[in-house]
């Protein structure tokens, strides 16, 4: 939570905190300095500039620069591995108080950033200010969540029960060596910090690889490790292609573990591959298509909110995103109702003013791909809400479609 007392969640539609709204004002400010810059990846502490750069614009404006990430290669990759297999030994053994200490420090920055981090995040993946806002604050609660289960079990050396007395057995937790994380767009800090941070809070050494579409939060984050006192061996970031460096990662021997947020292919490739030689534990999370049941008993009212914060927070590019409903049909017309008309009510535009709840989509592919599904749906169906890209004003510049609601046999 930050110093100021607010708290927000993903489902917050709306906050007339005027403090908070302020200060996220100045964070869009910082922010903005920051982008149209040429940016180096980082390997071993040390500046890369790889192959080339990738250009990255932000889905709000298509005219606005996030940056100009320099592209990591295979052989970036190899060597950010050696660096962190190098450095393993000496973090490993590490008091684990000492590795806590310095990622609580960590945390405590994201938070005291929480506004500046937020913009940035808005800028970059198009998230609106209360969404914003709670992510980075997630990424901080992620954190203090590993060194609070480090710290609640000692270490995770714990005294087992004795036969004898001329027995002592305990249960060591021992970290696997080098751990790669590929993070995803829809929470580019969160679902970096997370699991970035449980791994060195358990002794491993990390190679991060973001999603082009985070490059920017990413390269924040590493800053803050750092600052906090991470040393430059233990935590590598590297900006660039997930079917060269992210596959590199996954088939690389030495990495050790992986943690992938992302498609459900990309995610099964990878489980399916990354263990071929010999075990190895691998996190994938991957995408769904959630549905909410709602029974003749329901309360439709608040039915109808929960399914449209779900299905429309973040433009409902979540794997929480809630993308079907299945109703009972003595309330079946109502909630129809309902939901129709709270949807065509839902605000929708720059996600960097307060009081916008649905910003855009990530991606001129990804408005294809609704433009593919709202023809398909009133083919087969019916489109009962939106249906169409939006191009009217600044915001055929950037990503832009409306919330949508349809009906299929």
């Amino acid at each position: 939570m930050a110093e100021d007392g607010f708290k927000v969640t993903y489902a917050t539609i709306s906050s007339n905190n005027e403090e908070m709204t302020k200060r996220y004002e100045e964070g869009i400010e910082k922010a903005k300095s920051w982008l149209g810059k040429d940016h180096p990846f980082y390997v071993n502490g040390q500046e890369r500039n790889g192959a080339g750069r990738a250009e990255e614009r932000s889905p709000i404006d298509n005219d606005i620069i996030i940056g100009h990430f320099a592209q990591a290669t295979r052989e970036d990759a190899r060597d950010a591995v050696a660096a962190a297999k190098e450095a393993y030994p000496e973090w490993s053994q590490k008091p684990w108080q000492e590795r806590v200490e310095i990622l609580r420090q960590a945390a405590d920055l994201i938070s005291e950033r929480v506004f500046e981090l937020g913009a940035l995040t808005a800028l970059e993946v198009g998230k609106n200010q209360l969404e914003a806002l709670g992510e980075v604050e997630e990424a901080a609660d992620l954190i203090r969540y590993y060194c609070h289960q480090m710290e609640e079990h000692e270490g995770f050396s714990v005294p087992m029960g004795q036969l004898s007395d001329e027995e002592k057995t305990r249960s060591v937790l021992r970290p696997y060596g080098v751990w790669a994380v590929i993070s995803p767009f829809n929470f580019p800090i969160a679902l970096s910090a997370g699991p970035v941070g449980g791994a060195l809070a358990a002794g491993n050494t990390v190679v991060l690889k973001p999603s082009e579409q985070g490059f920017g939060i990413a390269l924040k984050l590493y800053e803050i490790l750092h600052e906090a006192g991470v040393p430059a061996g233990v935590v590598h970031v590297l900006t660039g292609p997930g079917e060269t460096v992210g596959q590199d990662l996954h088939e690389n021997p030495d990495v050790a573990g992986l943690t992938f947020t992302g498609s459900y292919e990309v995610g099964m490739k990878i489980y399916k591959n990354i263990a071929k030689d010999w075990p190895k534990p691998v996190i994938v999370e991957m995408g769904g298509k959630n549905p909410a049941i709602v029974s003749a008993r329901a309360d439709i009212d608040k039915a109808t909110d929960g399914v449209l914060r779900s299905a429309f927070g973040y433009s409902g590019q979540k794997c929480s995103a809630c993308s079907r409903v299945l109703v009972q049909r003595p309330v079946y017309d109502d909630f129809v109702a309902q939901l129709v008309a709270k949807t065509k009510e839902t605000s929708v535009g720059n996600p960097l003013e307060a009081g916008v709840y649905v910003g855009p989509v990530i991606d001129a592919a990804a408005v294809e791909r609704f433009e593919s599904a709202a023809a398909q749906a009133q083919e087969e169906g019916r489109v009962i809400a939106g249906g169409a890209r939006i191009q009217e004003d600044e915001l055929a510049r950037g990503n832009f479609v409306e919330p949508t609601v349809v009906e299929v046999p």
